[in-house]
């Protein structure tokens, strides 16, 4: 099996979550499937929420969806460092405001980066998606959930992966529901355990959060999965499809 390997990275990003707050908005810690799906959206010009109308999806959404991808966060442990920002808006309704400007307090991810894998199966746009790719031909320029948090693409190929049965480690962000999390003191009677054994006590450490997985059919409002991104032993519960690129074991959803 082949993939589309390329770094998504930028300065800032925010991707918003949808929980009201009359102070402050909140972004999730890491870039989620609907998020990225709209930058690849973006890329081939596929039109966006602004454009649904009667259409059940936004077009984006209705094209990719069904693309296999994998995210490995490149931040130490998972965690992405975020920052409160505040700023002006004295446009639209922000003129009904007091003074006739609204204050704006944002929670950016500072510094975000991610290695992402797109299976290159047989499906929709999946060519020109590689093409536009490999050889910077954007449609529209990417950013990080809004037009503020720029987004860089870099090294950019294809590479060739191997599926996997029996794994002990995941170094992409996966569902957790898939696979059960093994304490190091666990008894493991598989005929993993001499390979369990050998892998080293560092420090151990595990980032989990309910990120977007897809759009509910009649309201297009994120529906969530937990996901977890751990250095800890873990066991295929559900026989799940992974595949190995190197040294690493990718979960695709």
């Amino acid at each position: 099996m082949q993939a589309l390997k390329f770094e998504l990275s930028g300065k800032t990003a925010f991707f918003k979550k949808p929980d009201v707050n009359s102070y402050i908005y909140f972004t999730y810690g890491n870039i989620h499937k609907i998020a990225l799906l709209g930058i690849l959206g973006g890329i081939l010009g596929l039109d966006g929420y602004m454009f649904q109308q009667d259409k059940i999806y936004p077009e984006f959404y209705s094209k990719l969806s069904d693309l296999m991808i994998s995210i490995v966060p490149k931040s130490k442990e998972g965690f992405i460092s975020k920052k409160v920002q505040t700023f002006n808006n004295s446009v639209g309704y922000a003129s009904k405001e007091q003074g006739g400007n609204l204050i704006i307090n944002e929670q950016w991810l500072e510094e975000p980066k991610w290695d992402i894998y797109i299976l290159l199966e047989d499906k929709e746009y999946i060519d020109e998606l590689k093409d536009r790719l490999l050889f910077n031909k954007y449609k529209y320029i990417p950013y990080l959930g809004k037009n503020d948090h720029f987004a860089s693409i870099k090294y950019v190929e294809v590479v060739n992966l191997e599926e996997l049965q029996d794994v002990i480690k995941i170094d992409s962000l996966f569902i957790k529901k898939y696979f059960s999390i093994l304490n190091s003191n666990e008894d493991d009677s598989s005929n993993l355990n001499q390979i369990l054994n050998n892998v080293s006590d560092n420090k151990k450490w595990k980032y989990e959060e309910k990120l977007p997985i897809r759009l509910g059919k009649n309201t297009n409002q994120y529906e969530l999965e937990s996901f977890v991104f751990t250095n800890m032993k873990v066991k295929n519960k559900d026989k799940t499809s992974l595949y190995s690129y190197k040294d690493k074991t990718l979960f695709f959803f």
